[in-house]
């Protein structure tokens, strides 16, 4: 790491990605921890007409230690939303971390006692909801313990998961207290009820079986938004030696795109005991970025898919864009990902909150 948010940069003769396409060479400026707009005073840096785009956000990682923000950051993640966590001081340690990768996360999980992941090592501790009247009490601890989001693991009906009745009664108490609710779906069952329940945001996508064009349909009708974790997905359909059904999975990424849902980039990055497959921290989000684009989306809107997306539906409505006011979460390549997403690993420098930080020797292929 190097750097000092005290000091003015003003980045010269650079293209600005916008959401959207690039823009003409300009000049930006982070004064401080944010993007400004007076590069009176400043340092200069000549980008020779490189490109910049806003941090990268990863929307579904479980983070294990302090140093895994600094490689997050490594890779130009300067956004990681943990997805469960049963370590709440070393949650309250990366939150106070500055100058590096920032955190939002959910804290503990709202599970049920027969599922799946009751069965993941270190999940025994946590108790579990055994109804609709669990769910007042069980959100308002996770708000008091700081969750900025509810987290909640779904079935499919009869497969363990907390029942219909039970879901939505977590999604109203969640609702309630100002958070979204994001809930683990593997199966089109699982996906079915996140709908029924109001969730707001669902996370994987199943591994070969097709989510019915009804509920893809119901997904963009009621604004919810989609996290696949294609790397994971992809990764586990390997080690489970089912690797000829992920296509279907990266097609159902594609229908839920073209149906106007909003995807949003995550991994599942994971060093946890008990999960089939491990993402590593920061390189895998450029994997999954490639992934979606195979998946239908265009390389513009995965980068969309990794920025403005995430940003707007979790509520970091500080980041997301290079904009004035906005954090000095940025990330300048040497190559143009419009044209092949892989040119994500061509960084070059990489700023979190204005604190700038040196780029991963390598990134994996």
């Amino acid at each position: 790491m190097r750097g000092d948010t005290n000091n003015k940069l003003a980045i010269r003769n650079v293209r600005v990605f916008d959401g959207h396409g690039l823009g003409e060479p300009a000049t930006v400026v982070i004064d401080g921890t944010v993007i400004g707009t007076d590069a009176t005073g400043a340092q200069t840096l000549d980008a020779g007409g490189a490109i910049l785009i806003p941090g990268l956000i990863d929307a579904h990682v479980h983070l294990d230690s302090l140093d895994a923000l600094d490689s997050y950051a490594a890779y130009g993640v300067t956004t990681a939303l943990d997805m469960a966590s049963l370590q709440g001081e070393l949650m309250a340690a990366l939150r106070e971390r500055t100058a590096t990768t920032d955190v939002r996360g959910a804290g503990v999980p709202i599970i049920a006692s027969a599922g799946v992941h009751a069965q993941v090592p270190g999940m025994a501790q946590v108790e579990v909801i055994t109804g609709p009247a669990d769910a007042e009490t069980m959100v308002a601890q996770r708000v008091r313990d700081g969750s900025d989001y509810i987290k909640m693991v779904l079935e499919a009906p009869g497969e363990g998961g907390p029942d219909a009745e039970t879901a939505a009664a977590v999604v109203r108490a969640a609702h309630a207290c100002g958070r979204a609710v994001i809930a683990h779906t593997i199966t089109p069952g699982a996906y079915a009820m996140a709908v029924d329940a109001g969730v707001d945001i669902l996370t994987h996508v199943p591994i070969g079986a097709r989510i019915p064009a009804a509920d893809i349909d119901r997904l963009a009708a009621g604004g919810h938004q989609v996290v696949p974790t294609l790397a994971m997905m992809e990764g586990a359909a390997e080690i489970y030696s089912v690797s000829k059904y992920f296509d279907a999975t990266l097609a159902t990424v594609g229908a839920l795109h073209a149906a106007g849902v909003p995807i949003l980039a995550g991994t599942d990055a994971n060093r946890m005991p008990g999960i089939p497959f491990h993402p590593p921290h920061g390189a895998s989000l450029h994997h999954e970025l490639e992934l979606l684009v195979r998946a239908g989306l265009s390389p513009a809107a995965a980068l969309h898919a990794a920025t403005a997306a995430p940003a707007r539906h979790f509520g970091l409505s500080d980041r997301g864009a290079i904009a004035p006011g906005l954090r000095a979460d940025l990330v300048l390549l040497d190559a143009d990902p419009l044209v092949d997403i892989a040119a994500t690993r061509a960084i070059r420098a990489i700023w979190c909150g204005g604190t700038e930080h040196a780029p991963a020797q390598a990134l994996p292929a």
